[in-house]
């Protein structure tokens, strides 16, 4: 038997167009530890800049930047009164990039199980 491995990349589109846009701010937001570091203790909870900063060697302002990169790729929402912020993840846009993410998992899956069913056929227990 003869097996030949193609690596084109066809990839079905998710039912819903994801945005170039979106996927690029999303991307560049968990590009940076510290901005996945704040997602991570967001978790299902809302929280004040403040409580955000408290584990971060940097300063508030430093905090509050990072905060407002990840408010402009959507995975955050900030809710302010007066001085006071409250901050809570979105998990929409991650979603969305999981979706797009996800094409590329199935492309990959797919090589993985013919390359399996090429080297099984290559043992001595497959012929």
């Amino acid at each position: 038997m003869q097996w030949q491995l193609k690596w084109q990349l066809k990839l079905p589109m998710p039912s819903a167009e994801i945005d170039d846009a979106t996927l690029d701010l999303v991307f560049g937001a968990l590009a940076d530890p510290v901005r996945r570091a704040i997602l991570n203790r967001l978790g299902g909870q809302d929280l004040l800049v403040t409580e955000l900063a408290a584990p971060f060697e940097i300063s508030l302002q430093a905090v509050s930047r990072h905060i407002q990169v990840l408010v402009r790729a959507g995975l955050v929402t900030q809710q302010r009164t007066g001085r006071i912020s409250r901050c809570r993840l979105d998990p929409g846009p991650i979603l969305a990039a999981s979706l797009w993410l996800n094409r590329y998992s199935r492309y990959w899956q797919s090589r993985a199980d013919t390359l399996a069913l090429w080297l099984d056929s290559l043992s001595p227990r497959g012929r």
